[in-house]
């Protein structure tokens, strides 16, 4: 699958089977997180690979009870480390979570590719997700996803046309409001 195929064919996965992650794909996974660009490639992560299932439930509790994830045979708990960040990011002042957040991208679309899913979480108890799984007060967990194979092909859902914002909306040329030509 080229990345253009898994941009216009990944979807969040909310029910996974718990058929194990072969290695091979598992060490694909990570140098796609390894390989992400960083402002001024700082790359100021850490990738918390949870397999324990207590953990996994626990972090479903975490994450508003969805429990769902911890279906996944994976948790991935994407750590911003701003104290290694670039520190002058235009208005925002610090790119690890904006880093973090490229490099799970990338995680997602490379799970697609190797036929897994992974549904984005943001909404989790951060400080309750530090502690249960030791992140050091120099880092926060920025986002989860679990990571497995979806429990059936159905429960990936094609997104319409008219789900997607059209370009006329999204896109400027030159100045916010130029229509693209």
């Amino acid at each position: 699958m080229d990345v253009h195929e898994a941009i216009a064919t990944r979807r969040s996965v909310r029910a996974y089977s718990s058929r194990a992650i072969p290695s091979e794909a598992r060490n694909r996974l990570r140098e796609a997180l390894r390989r992400a660009p960083s402002a001024c490639n700082l790359q100021p992560w850490h990738f918390i690979f949870v397999e324990s299932v207590g953990l996994r439930r626990m972090l479903g509790r975490l994450a508003n009870d969805q429990a769902f994830i911890a279906e996944a045979p994976v948790i991935v708990a994407a750590c911003a480390l701003p104290d290694l960040a670039y520190k002058s990011m235009g208005g925002y002042g610090n790119s690890a979570e904006i880093d973090v957040a490229i490099a799970l991208d990338h995680l997602t679309l490379a799970a697609c590719a190797e036929g897994l899913g992974t549904c984005w979480i943001g909404a989790f108890n951060e400080g309750g997700v530090n502690e249960l799984l030791g992140v050091p007060d120099s880092g926060k967990v920025v986002a989860m996803t679990p990571l497995g194979y979806p429990a059936s092909e159905e429960l990936i859902h094609s997104l319409a046309e008219g789900d997607r914002r059209g370009e006329d909306e999204i896109f400027s040329l030159d100045r916010y409001g130029n229509r693209l030509k």
